[in-house]
């Protein structure tokens, strides 16, 4: 496994992370059942800090792509191709373009919103 961070990559250490984890899964790199490196260990070996993988692996988890099993570590979960890998596939490529384009990752995420027919975030605070 084969990842890269770009310190100077206006993309977030964590996101650079999530999306080429990501990617492998969706292309079958990673396939259903593979062990992640502990969070611990992968921080260590990209120079992170550990919560920073660590936010990584909640993201993908909440995704539906990733299962953690406690004290026996994180797996790719199952079912993390299909549909899901071609909607990460996508959802990547928006995001490159997004970047490309100057679009900011608000308006970004907005503008996937209205798409999915939902309403915009509140940005009030109470």
């Amino acid at each position: 496994m084969r990842i890269t961070v770009d310190p100077a990559s206006p993309e977030a250490p964590y996101e650079q992370v999530r999306t080429q984890l990501a990617a492998m899964m969706a292309d079958g790199r990673m396939p259903a059942g593979t062990r992640l490196p502990t969070v611990r260990g992968l921080a260590a070996e990209l120079g992170l800090a550990v919560n920073t993988v660590a936010r990584t692996y909640r993201e993908l988890e909440e995704a539906g792509l990733v299962v953690t099993r406690g004290r026996h570590g994180s797996f790719v979960a199952p079912g993390a191709g299909g549909a899901n890998a071609e909607l990460v596939e996508l959802a990547q490529r928006y995001a490159e373009a997004a970047h490309r384009l100057g679009v900011r990752p608000e308006a970004a995420l907005g503008l996937v919103r209205a798409a999915l027919g939902l309403a915009p975030e509140s940005t009030d605070a109470g």
